[in-house]
């Protein structure tokens, strides 16, 4: 059964744009998924990690899925390897990397799972996630909270 799946996307080393379209382009090779939509990047500054960091690109994808969440976790790790990104326990949590792929909401699915949880558990607090995911659907709702993408962005803007 297809479902829809909201992504966030992100890149604050090297050629951003490009490194948010060639993810684009991988995620819609990725079997069982058909990209609907993709939001305008926006330029954020960055959240948490070491100082120093340059500003990010953000962006978000409305993807059909027909797949299992761990299915598409590894497979959007996959993307991730492809541009660069390197998950070790040396690497800085929330440090610079050329992309990073964060599974937002899917449909009205709660997932709790080591590896992955959805909705994204620090969504609603996130500007850089909510506003290209508003862009692309104001009404999805976030299914633990109960408040649509549109009413999270506004309380963040008060």
């Amino acid at each position: 059964m297809r479902e829809t799946v909201f992504l966030g996307l992100g890149a604050n080393l090297g050629d951003r744009a490009r490194n948010l379209e060639t993810a684009v382009r991988g995620i819609r090779r990725i079997p069982g998924i058909v990209v609907e939509a993709t939001a305008k990047p926006l330029e954020t500054a960055p959240v948490g990690g070491p100082p120093g960091q340059g500003k990010y690109l953000n962006s978000a994808c409305a993807l059909s899925a027909d797949v299992e969440p761990l299915h598409l976790l590894r497979a959007l790790q996959a993307v991730e390897r492809g541009l660069g990104r390197e998950r070790t326990a040396a690497t800085p949590r929330w440090g610079p990397r050329p992309i990073d792929i964060d599974v937002l909401l899917w449909g009205e699915r709660i997932v709790a799972l080591p590896e992955l949880t959805v909705p994204h558990p620090r969504l609603a607090e996130r500007h850089f996630a909510l506003a290209p995911l508003a862009e692309l659907d104001p009404d999805a709702r976030h299914p633990v909270l109960g408040l649509t993408i549109g009413e999270l962005l506004a309380r963040l803007r008060r």
